[in-house]
Formats: structure tokens, C-alpha cells, sequence
């Protein structure tokens, strides 16, 4: 779908730029367009292996595995069904911490270990979702981050002084959202049980 509208917009742009004798502004916007990403691209590099490398060595370090052992008592609350000894609780924290520390590549295959672990331990028929999987599927698109590092890339690549000045106002409305998210998903899963009663 998202490919459809991506063409519906390139065709509207070449149609309107037809129209209106503007062919040539849109061919000089495309390649301006296209040379600012590689610059982005190019820019961002640095930072990106940077930071990634830092927060390869914290994972290494064991600081995952400690903020995994601070998210399990929280997350065994969200998540009532699971047991504490669940590898599918394991693997979320594991998902999670990922995402905090800005591990993104990380935390990719770790989201789909634990969702297949939530299949798994389900009572839901395959290839529905169950309400845990839903949940993990709103903590996982959260993805709070302590070190947002692709945002400070492009902040410092188009001049910002301080690149990573906005991490309170980050972090707040991302808690924020996040609540908002996990508080709908339960008020709904709560719904959900009423109705079947």
C-alpha cells in the first residue's frame, strides 16, 4: 500500500509540474533531492558507527543484561500471563533494552524472537495476535531511547549547536505517548474480557 502511495505522489507531482510548465524546477528538485541525501547519507556515517560502537561495547559490558534484569520486574506486571522464567518475558526485555540504548539493528531480531516466543506460549489460533503480542507490539513501537543518535546526526549535520539539546523534551513526550499507548491497549484488552464474559 505504502508503494502505491508513493507512485500516486510521484505521478502527481510529474502531472502538476507538466501542467503548470514547471518540468524543469522538478527535474533540478530531484536532483538536489538526491545529492542532499547522499551528503545526509555520507554525514551521518560517522556519528552512526560511532555511537553504534559505543553502544556495542555497553551491551558487551553487560549493561543490557542489567537493564533487562531493571525491566523484568515491570514488565512481568504488563505482561500477567507470562511466568517469570518465560523465555518470551526473556526476550522482550532483552528487545527493549535494545531499543533503549538505540541498538536498532540489535533490536530487530530480538522483537521477532520474542514475538515468535508470545506465539508460541499462546492460546490464540497461529497467525492471530494475542493481547500480550499486541502490548509487545506497542512497547516495541515506543522504542524509547536514551541516546536518540540518527536525530542528533541530522541536527548536527544542518548546524544545530548542540545536537542532542532536546533529549528532555524527547524523552517526555516519548514516556508520554508511550503511557498513552500501553494504557489504550489495556483499557482495551480489558474491554475485550467484558465482552467475552
Amino acid at each position: 500500500m505504502l508503494n502505491w502511495i508513493w507512485v500516486i505522489l510521484m505521478l502527481t507531482s510529474i502531472v502538476c509540474a507538466a501542467s503548470t510548465g514547471r518540468m524543469e524546477s522538478l527535474s533540478a528538485a530531484v536532483l538536489q533531492g538526491a545529492g542532499s541525501a547522499v551528503e545526509l547519507c555520507l554525514a551521518t556515517l560517522g556519528m552512526l558507527c560511532f555511537w553504534t560502537g559505543l553502544l556495542h561495547a555497553a551491551e558487551q559490558g553487560g549493561l543490557t543484561r542489567v537493564l533487562a534484569r531493571i525491566l523484568s520486574p515491570l514488565l512481568r506486571r504488563l505482561f500477567p500471563r507470562l511466568r517469570r522464567d518465560s523465555p518470551a518475558l526473556g526476550a522482550i526485555c532483552m528487545n527493549l533494552t535494545a531499543n533503549l540504548l538505540g541498538l536498532g539493528n540489535a533490536a530487530t531480531p530480538l522483537g521477532l524472537a520474542a514475538m515468535q516466543a508470545l506465539q508460541r506460549e499462546s492460546d490464540a489460533p497461529a497467525g492471530i495476535a494475542d493481547n500480550a503480542m499486541v502490548l509487545f507490539v506497542v512497547l516495541n513501537t515506543a522504542s524509547l531511547q536514551i541516546v536518540p543518535t540518527f536525530l542528533g546526526t541530522v541536527r548536527a549535520k544542518y548546524g544545530a549547536a548542540q545536537p542532542f539539546d532536546i533529549l528532555p523534551a524527547i524523552w517526555l513526550t516519548s514516556v508520554a505517548g508511550l503511557l498513552a499507548a500501553v494504557c489504550t491497549a489495556k483499557l482495551l484488552e480489558i474491554r475485550r474480557k467484558k465482552g467475552a464474559a
